[in-house]
């Protein structure tokens, strides 16, 4: 129901006069990285893009690093931020202000392919623009775990393209046919979940999974540069840190329909999102059932150094059934659910972003899922009171070092966050966490130091730990966002660490060498220890060592849980 409605709407927008469609930035650590350090360098929010909602728009950057790499000696930008800066905008050179800011290759191959130094095959003329790329990964793992030695692989071919019809209409495509043998504790999560994070459906052979990931979208202006819809299957992200409390891209993609509102300071987004319920077998040639939600989200720049922004969404718990009700752009969804019979799952949020000094920036989130103000603040610890909070900090240039980035981040989230009645209206998409990986129940401290002491070459430290309170036998305390609020242990002390405690902590070390326009060589190693309270479950360590080449696609982390 809701892709008929969306056919009908885009048919209906784009019979009409619409310019200045855009496509969006992958989401790809160097790339925003460099968004997020350049806003803070210089002093002031940019009004181009709002970095707490994400995807960002490829114009809006291309816009402002245009504008900032004029000013880079005013900004006293290092050499190698004007480098990355030129590097950034002859990736997205179609939206230079001549429409043709890739640079050109010395050596083109036969004269057609590689014709400009990012884009395998680029085409532009006045009312079709093309460009296709290859999408290649090659990854090796040497893991030491408690139970012995493994060697394992992650590999991924396909392409990448994008471009706009008559300056209209703007589209998207990443097709990847993907295998991957992964960590003993990502296994472990894998055949807990029936998931594989980051994917929908898959086939697991012997120790390999086997899966196609596939993100795609159409995106038309009904306002020149001031009202954007969007309709594809990906995913999105909503906030300044390493994780977010609101929607994050851990799970896999999902339908969408977005419609983004920039106008003056303040951006306003609708979200509308087709997701699929928990479901217990990964068969094919079956029909998952659907379940659907609803996000509003408003960022303001309040002043030049700080921006403030407000959540709200709800999770339908009927499934295969949308709520026409919640498609009114402008409204509180706690009156249309209580208007229901208040049957859905709302969540609420305030985040902010802060600049200071040129080097400084600070963030935060507040989610509010369910409280009532005199349990609240009876310290009695009602089961109910579920909130998450984020907390986090980047500098810049850190100790007067060029390109020298440091952050730290703490993040809380209750018990039973994210739950609900029933195992539909929970916040999860195709068994896998809509909002942070660790699910609920938890306090997680982050830490990672960033440097580029040279062009191409990315140095990342990470490190971070964390507390869960986990189940046993068939208790709920509260971790599991899968499990319903109703089949819980008690109603009052419950704590942030709610049940049996366990203690994680992981380090990685990752170097990244870009030989070329996005493709890159990465070596690191990754230490992770997980022990629970009272050696009630083994203790789980593991260390592994990689190295692998890719192309045009992000690096495969595994730091989520």
């Amino acid at each position: 129901m809701l892709k008929k409605a969306t056919l009908a709407f885009v048919l209906a927008a784009i019979s009409g006069s619409i310019t200045a469609q855009t496509t969006y930035l992958q989401f790809n650590p160097e790339d925003y990285h460099l968004l997020d350090r350049i806003e803070t360098r210089s002093g002031e929010l940019t009004n181009n893009f709002f970095t707490s909602i994400k995807p960002i728009p490829r114009n809006g950057a291309v816009e402002f690093l245009w504008e900032k790499r004029k000013k880079a000696r005013e900004l006293n930008l290092s050499e190698i931020d004007r480098y990355n800066i030129d590097h950034a905008i002859s990736v997205s050179g179609e939206w230079a202000p001549d429409e043709d800011g890739a640079i050109d290759s010395r050596r083109p191959l036969l004269k057609t392919f590689y014709t400009k130094q990012p884009d395998f095959l680029h085409v532009k003329t006045k009312d079709f623009f093309l460009v296709v790329n290859p999408v290649i990964s090659a990854q090796v793992m040497g893991e030491q775990t408690t139970t012995g030695n493994d060697t394992k692989f992650w590999s991924a071919r396909g392409l990448e393209l994008r471009g706009w019809i008559s300056k209209k209409i703007g589209f998207y495509t990443y097709l990847t046919d993907n295998q991957e043998q992964v960590p003993q504790f990502t296994d472990r999560w894998i055949g807990k979940y029936n998931a594989v994070p980051g994917a929908d459906f898959y086939r697991k052979n012997g120790a390999t999974y086997d899966y196609f990931l596939a993100r795609g979208y159409v995106d038309f202006a009904v306002i020149r540069n001031k009202v954007n819809v969007t309709f594809g299957y990906d995913n999105h992200f909503l906030g300044d840190g390493l994780r977010s409390l609101y929607m994050s891209n851990f799970s896999a993609p999902a339908t969408f329909l977005r419609i983004n509102t920039k106008i003056w300071k303040l951006n306003y987004q609708n979200l509308f999102m087709e997701l699929t319920p928990q479901y217990q077998d990964n068969v094919g040639d079956n029909r998952l059932p659907r379940k659907y939600a609803t996000v509003h989200t408003l960022s303001v720049n309040a002043t030049k150094w700080l921006n403030i922004g407000v959540y709200e969404s709800v999770m339908f718990s009927r499934r295969d059934r949308f709520e026409f009700g919640y498609m009114i752009p402008i409204i509180f969804f706690r009156a249309i659910e209580r208007g229901m019979g208040s049957p859905d799952n709302v969540n609420i949020g305030l985040n902010f972003k802060a600049v200071a000094a040129k080097h400084f920036q600070f963030y935060g989130q507040l989610m509010l899922d369910e409280f009532k103000a005199s349990e609240l603040f009876s310290n009695k610890d009602w089961w109910a009171n579920k909130w998450g909070l984020q907390l986090g900090a980047k500098y810049f240039d850190a100790l007067g070092i060029r390109n020298l980035d440091l952050q730290g981040e703490v993040n809380f989230v209750r018990p039973y966050t994210y739950t609900h009645r029933d195992s539909t209206s929970n916040f999860t998409h195709y068994n896998q966490p809509l909002a942070h990986p660790l699910g609920a129940g938890f306090r997680e401290v982050i830490g990672i130091v960033r440097y580029q002491p040279v062009k191409n070459l990315f140095v990342a430290l990470k490190g971070m730990y964390y507390q869960q309170g986990i189940d046993t036998g068939n208790s709920n305390y509260g971790s599991n966002i899968f499990a319903d609020y109703v089949s819980r242990n008690q109603e009052y002390g419950v704590k942030m660490i709610n049940g049996i405690k366990a203690n994680c902590a992981l380090i990685n070390l990752n170097l990244s060498y870009e030989l070329k326009d996005n493709l890159f060589i990465d070596l690191g190693a990754t230490h992770r220890e997980y022990e629970v309270a009272d050696n009630l479950l083994p203790q789980h360590n593991t260390t592994y060592f990689y190295g692998g080449v890719r192309l045009n696609v992000g690096r495969r982390d595994y730091d989520f849980y």
